[in-house]
């Protein structure tokens, strides 16, 4: 029954337009939300609304998931950024995109994913882990609106919390041609989902792909809560 909540809802977000490519589509399909969820909120796991994972943080709704993994543009052999790894399902779906089982192991991409709460961090670390993604997604415990040096730069960097500004770290980070999804506003109203293109001059174009509403962005560039 579960899998076929699952498979319902991926059906209705295709209907929708939502979703829209094959590889997000399969990806969506291949990496169910339940397995990343706490044990009480697994029931509504096919439900498309954000869920508690606790410490005042959520799984986002399946819906914003697709939204951003196709705004993301994903390609096998990607090195991507993202910033809130909450309890590490949207990186799973983005590591099977751009890490699929059935590409040579030399073309893998990889994600790398900061969370600032050292307890979901840990919980990330264990459902990567349980759900075969260990070698494909590395979870850090640190502070994301930084970034992740070390890694730089990145094919793509995405947030998953809401920031007062872009944070320039994360634009630092990110390759000429490269496309970086974040969420800019008030923490009390919508923010806005922006898309920003890094041309080859440095220069970055940004797009607004609308109305959003996420937990706020913790950190040095973080939201003053």
């Amino acid at each position: 029954m579960e899998n076929s909540n699952w498979e319902r809802l991926i059906q209705n977000l295709t209907k929708e337009g939502i979703l829209r490519t094959p590889k997000v589509t399969k990806a969506m399909l291949a990496v169910p939300r339940k397995a990343f969820l706490p044990e009480s909120m697994q029931q509504y796991s096919a439900v498309d609304t954000p869920l508690p994972v606790g410490y005042g943080q959520t799984i986002s709704a399946p819906h914003m998931v697709s939204i951003m993994n196709e705004a993301l543009m994903l390609e096998t052999g990607h090195k991507v950024l993202e910033v809130g790894a909450g309890s590490g399902w949207h990186a799973a779906t983005v590591a099977e995109i751009i890490a699929p089982s059935s590409a040579p192991r030399t073309e893998h991409g990889h994600v790398y994913t900061v969370e600032i709460v050292q307890e979901l961090a840990e919980f990330a670390r264990r459902n990567i882990m349980k759900a075969g993604y260990g070698d494909r997604v590395t979870i850090i415990c640190g502070d994301g609106s930084l970034g992740h040096p070390e890694k730089a730069p990145f094919d793509r960097v995405f947030v998953t919390a809401a920031a007062p500004e872009i944070p320039k770290p994360l634009i630092d980070q990110l390759k000429p041609g490269g496309i970086m999804l974040v969420p800019v506003g008030n923490v009390s109203l919508f923010q806005n989902l922006l898309r920003l293109t890094k041309g080859s001059d440095g220069k970055v174009k940004e797009e607004n792909l609308g109305g959003v509403a996420f937990v706020p962005l913790t950190g040095r560039y973080g939201q003053d809560v």
